[in-house]
């Protein structure tokens, strides 16, 4: 995908921001890349990156099992910046110090930046930066200048401009850091010298080529959900390829109510697809008939949908390849040689081992807000591009544990009246998603003076920019005892409402 780009890789050292360094990179109009801790100089500068930058990580550079990089990455000639646990890393290899001293940084800190820095040039002398760190650099390696301390750290940014290597104790990644952008585009233009040309048309014209280039005159299929990621996979390749295209859209059974109905209509009257809608709910509910364990789940839906597709091929004689709106979080959550596997995701870890497709995945390196600025780009209505986001398995990883037809129904009809509270409200412009889920519990309530023994819902709302991290919805309680009063009094089966006030991390968006 870059290769049109200048591009700066992020060398993951298991850090929670890595991801969102590449973001904030993006967000300047240069390309980046996650790669492991585990690839060589060579490796790396074979991808001829105009700078890297080493991200932050969880373990002391002096544990036993703690990532390095090769050294020959700093005499390479091409610029370094270390961020945390990288600074830190870039410490020990060249020679200096760094200590346990008993005094950790956590959270906001003022930073002490001293005149004549390349990278904070022009820092007022106290600025607040996000700190998160119990190792403490406590001498540069020779030939730094110090160029920033804190009260408790005496070296909190470093820099040895000749070799073009930088290091950072702090978080500049973060918002909390209130110049850490600008310090990033100083690294990337006036270090680096990247071009900004990563900009929504030159990645939609650059995957056109791309996919133009994979399929020849083969004829395309494309797993369309309804969702964004599904849509703007489909409206793109369409621009690549035309008719070579067929879209397929399979009805689980485990859509949210009147779904397959919107999806069916949107698509053949607005987008005039070649459009296959396959009744697949009997076939789906039988391959999760037992299953409790989640991930087991969504490798079932994972693995059902690409035999479906297969079928679809095979009727149609001449299709060789599958779309899919795989995302970046999908692939990191799913697990990577660095990532620990969240849970998989039934496009990624959920697929199975041998399939007759060739997958075509045109947005597996963007973010969810990358993805919505590429539609709005395309021309998809803003009812499409900004439509909340649905798990691939539907229902399936709502209803914790086994998943069978009354259980979906109870949970579809609860959703309903979230999805519609929340709307009523005027709320959903300020969340990411909001859905209900059903737990496999039953507690015992009491209506119309006689016990009740039924399930709960949990309400879930959560505030993000990209799925990567992500933060309860501070709801108003009116809402919430409307939807309650409504869920309790509507939904057959149900005697509580509950609500989910846990961020990710340590939770997840999704309960499955």
């Amino acid at each position: 995908m870059a290769a049109d780009y200048d591009t700066v890789l992020v060398v993951d050292f298991g850090a929670q921001y890595a991801q969102l360094i590449a973001r904030r990179v993006r967000e300047a109009h240069v390309y980046s890349e996650i790669v492991p801790a585990s690839m060589t100089a060579s490796e790396m500068l074979a991808r001829g990156p105009k700078g890297v930058i080493l991200s932050g990580g969880p373990k002391s550079v002096y544990a036993p099992s703690a990532p390095s990089v090769d050294v020959g990455l700093f005499a390479s000639g091409v610029p370094v910046l270390g961020i945390c646990y990288g600074a830190q890393l870039l410490t020990r290899l060249l020679g200096g110090e760094v200590a346990r001293t008993g005094t950790a940084e956590f959270g906001r800190t003022p930073l002490l930046a001293r005149a004549g820095s390349v990278l904070m040039d022009r820092w007022d002398p106290s600025t607040e930066v996000w700190m998160s760190h119990a190792d403490s650099i406590v001498g540069a390696p020779e030939g730094f200048t110090v160029t920033a301390a804190t009260a408790e750290v005496a070296v909190a940014a470093f820099e040895d401009p000749a070799r073009g290597l930088y290091g950072v104790q702090f978080h500049p990644e973060v918002v909390h850091t209130k110049r850490g952008q600008e310090l990033l585009r100083r690294f990337l233009f006036e270090v680096c010298e990247c071009r900004p040309s990563w900009t929504h048309a030159s990645v939609i014209e650059s995957q056109v080529e791309a996919v133009r280039a994979q399929v020849g005159a083969g004829h395309v299929l494309c797993a369309l959900s309804g969702g964004v990621d599904s849509a703007v996979a489909a409206a793109l390749v369409h621009k690549a390829v035309g008719d070579q295209l067929t879209a397929v859209f399979v009805d689980t059974g485990l859509m949210r109510s009147g779904e397959g109905e919107q999806v069916e209509a949107t698509f053949l009257k607005q987008f005039a697809l070649d459009l296959v809608h396959v009744k697949a709910s009997d076939r789906f509910f039988h391959a999760l008939a037992g299953l409790t364990d989640p991930e087991e789940k969504r490798k079932a839906v994972g693995q059902l949908f690409i035999r479906i597709f297969e079928e679809v091929a095979l009727e149609r004689g001449d299709a060789r390849y599958l779309v899919q709106g795989t995302l970046y979080p999908d692939v990191i959550e799913s697990g990577t040689v660095d990532a620990a596997k969240i849970k998989s995701h039934h496009n990624v870890g959920g697929l199975p081992e041998e399939m007759d497709l060739e997958l075509v995945e045109p947005l597996r390196l963007l973010f969810k807000d990358e993805v919505r600025a590429i539609g709005e780009e395309l021309g998809l209505p803003a009812e499409i591009v900004w439509r909340q986001p649905f798990p691939g398995p539907g229902l399936a990883v709502r209803v914790v544990g086994e998943v069978t037809p009354e259980r979906v129904e109870i949970l579809r009809a609860a959703d309903a009246i979230v999805l519609e509270e929340i709307r009523r409200a005027g709320l959903g412009d300020q969340l990411w998603q909001w859905f209900a889920v059903l737990p496999a519990v039953r507690s015992v309530g009491v209506m119309g003076d006689e016990r009740t023994y039924a399930y709960p819902i949990v309400v879930r709302a959560v505030t993000s920019e990209d799925a990567m991290t992500a933060d309860w919805a501070r709801l108003p309680y009116e809402v919430l005892e409307r939807i309650s009063s409504r869920v309790i009094n509507e939904v057959r089966g149900v005697n509580r409402v509950a609500y989910d006030v846990t961020s990710k991390p340590p939770g997840t968006i999704e309960w499955e």
